[in-house]
């Protein structure tokens, strides 16, 4: 069989995602695709989904920050970018999607958006709700465990 030339092949345009969730949540690449698509299907339907053909490439998530790099047809990146900002919720957890850049290539979308993840600062007690709870800071913000679930808060609600 042979190969179609080059100007009848699909052109493709790879989106850097970051994602943002609480540090006890467990996000895999599969959950991350199913929801990518149900969220595509909702909002473009059957034919502007299939015609845009999102894929996930490549994904990683693990302490509540996570990024992926996200496959579109060329032309449909405006489409991806709205299904992308549907999804709040990834397997029950409820996850932050934004789009860092976007680039012709995989390895050009790799090298200038993904791979810039925050540090993890680390743990602490915080006094909250008149208690010293455990909390995870990164970057001045702090995630404040409260019973089995997590509470977001900034440097300036503590003394």
């Amino acid at each position: 069989m042979k190969h179609l030339p080059k100007h009848l092949r699909p052109h493709w345009r790879y989106l850097a995602v970051g994602l943002e969730g609480w540090p006890d949540a467990d996000i895999d690449r599969r959950a991350f695709q199913r929801n990518l698509w149900f969220a595509a299907q909702n909002l473009l339907g059957d034919a502007g989904s299939a015609d845009a053909d999102l894929t996930v490439y490549n994904f990683e998530f693990e302490d509540g920050e996570g990024e992926a790099l996200v496959r579109v047809r060329r032309g449909h990146t405006d489409q991806a970018r709205a299904a992308l900002a549907c999804i709040d919720e990834v397997h029950g957890d409820p996850v932050g999607v934004f789009v860092r850049g976007m680039s012709g290539t995989v390895r050009g979308c790799e090298e200038k958006y993904l791979g810039c993840r925050r540090e993890l600062s680390g743990e602490r007690s915080v006094v909250f709700a008149d208690a010293k709870r455990p909390a995870v800071v990164r970057d001045g913000m702090l995630d404040v465990q409260v019973d089995n679930a997590f509470v977001g808060a900034a440097e300036l609600d503590f003394e």
